[in-house]
């Protein structure tokens, strides 16, 4: 059984699709750039895009009842390669138990100029 999952409080997507899909006891996240859901614009600087994109996710994830501690899989598509140590220090900071799997890419470019996106896949709670 597939639910398309449109959640309150986060960013609208930027085409057409949804912020996240369950099937059975999983949630499919779509990529999420830092843009802040209030005005649909990105913070200057990696730092802050990334925070905004696991800000985004955890808001995504809880509307899907789950959680950053259910994630099994992230990927993150940077701008810039070089800003691989500055995302880790954060993604850290939110992936603190278990931690999931992850891929991280260096992509030609993001949509609206973003220098982080970030998907990930979790378990229903």
């Amino acid at each position: 059984m597939r639910e398309s999952m449109n959640v309150t409080g986060a960013p609208a997507a930027v085409g057409p699709y949804v912020h996240a899909v369950k099937v059975g006891e999983m949630v499919f996240l779509s990529g999420q750039l830092g843009l802040i859901p209030s005005t649909g614009k990105l913070p200057e600087g990696i730092e802050a895009q990334t925070k905004q994109s696991l800000e985004n996710i955890k808001t995504v994830l809880e509307g899907c009842g789950s959680d950053l501690d259910h994630v099994v899989k992230t990927g993150i598509f940077l701008a810039d390669i070089n800003d691989f140590a500055k995302v880790n220090e954060i993604y850290a900071e939110y992936f603190v138990n278990e931690k999931p799997a992850r891929s991280c890419v260096e992509v030609a470019n993001l949509p609206k100029g973003g220098l982080v996106e970030i998907e990930a896949i979790a378990v229903v709670k």
